[in-house]
């Protein structure tokens, strides 16, 4: 073994199991963030996000704000960790304030080598289920490296083989031009600022630096400004099926991240019509510029829910 495989001899986490809730305030919460209406029931495709969050004491974090140690993250020296996407399956509505348990556990570990060394990715499942039945599946796609890395390398970031695949809509590697589908039939358009981005960290307990420490994201890590959260932006994407195909539930989401976008600038969520199966393509990123996400959302109709 050599580089990030000799920390992982030995490296087999249990699975994690926990119960929890999503309750009204955290979805009244994101609702004002967004500048909508909170749903009135069903929780929205990935809005789970809000429930299950860690609280790691504050002598936990690492220097860059992450916990130092913990189940699920790989023990390499000097951790740097990039959210590069994952998929959702929906089996049955989770509901606002309900009780839901959850097992998480690794899927996939794969390290890979790019143009910027080498990196780890881990694929985290949780599997959800609400009065003992499967409710619904997440899985997570982390990149870790054991330096700082710069803003460039989210976009040399790649799903670890075998452990999920190039989901539908987003085979196309980081470096390969992204298919033009043509005009959008719906957009959105966000403004993330850093009070947008801050109430966002405070909202998922996250105190990953780069997303609200200029000096910190700038001087240390070497991005040129605060970082969009990965999961917002793939929140933003789900946005515009919840509010133009409200008649259809998404029953399966599946994303990438191929670049960050940053604070500052306008990001435009873009959205197609559903082709004959049922899905539909997604992409986010800063307004002129490539798509910082893609995606691919299956839009069924809501009495199968």
């Amino acid at each position: 073994m050599s580089g990030l495989s000799e920390y992982l001899d030995g490296w087999s986490p249990e699975p994690l199991h926990r119960v929890d809730t999503v309750g009204r305030w955290a979805v009244d919460a994101f609702a004002g963030l967004l500048d909508q209406q909170p749903p009135d029931e069903i929780l929205p495709p990935m809005w789970h996000c809000f429930g299950f969050l860690d609280h790691p004491a504050q002598v936990a974090l690492g220097t860059d704000g992450h916990p130092a140690d913990g189940h699920f993250l790989p023990p390499i020296p000097h951790r740097r960790r990039m959210f590069a996407g994952g998929r959702w399956r929906a089996q049955r509505p989770l509901r606002i304030g309900q009780e839901i348990g959850c097992e998480s556990s690794v899927h996939a570990v794969e390290p890979k080598t790019g143009r910027s060394g080498e990196m780890l990715f881990v694929t985290v499942r949780h599997e959800f289920t609400v009065d003992g039945s499967p409710a619904a599946v997440e899985e997570q796609d982390i990149v870790y490296r054991s330096e700082s890395p710069a803003a460039s390398d989210l976009a040399t970031a790649q799903p670890a083989a075998g452990a999920a695949g190039s989901p539908a809509g987003t085979t196309a590697g980081p470096d390969t031009p992204v298919p033009d589908p043509g005009p959008a039939e719906h957009e959105l358009r966000i403004e993330p600022d850093p009070t947008l981005l801050f109430r966002f960290s405070a909202l998922t307990y996250n105190a990953h630096r780069i997303h609200y420490d200029q000096p910190y994201a700038t001087g240390v890590e070497g991005y040129p400004g605060l970082v969009v959260h990965g999961p917002l932006l793939a929140l933003v994407a789900l946005e515009l099926p919840r509010r133009h195909h409200p008649e259809r539930i998404v029953s399966e989401f599946r994303y990438r991240l191929r670049r960050p976008a940053f604070a500052g600038a306008p990001v435009v969520a873009s959205g197609w019509a559903p082709n004959r199966d049922r899905w539909c393509e997604l992409a986010v990123g800063e307004a002129a510029r490539p798509p910082s996400l893609t995606a691919t959302a299956r839009l069924d109709d809501s009495a199968k829910g």
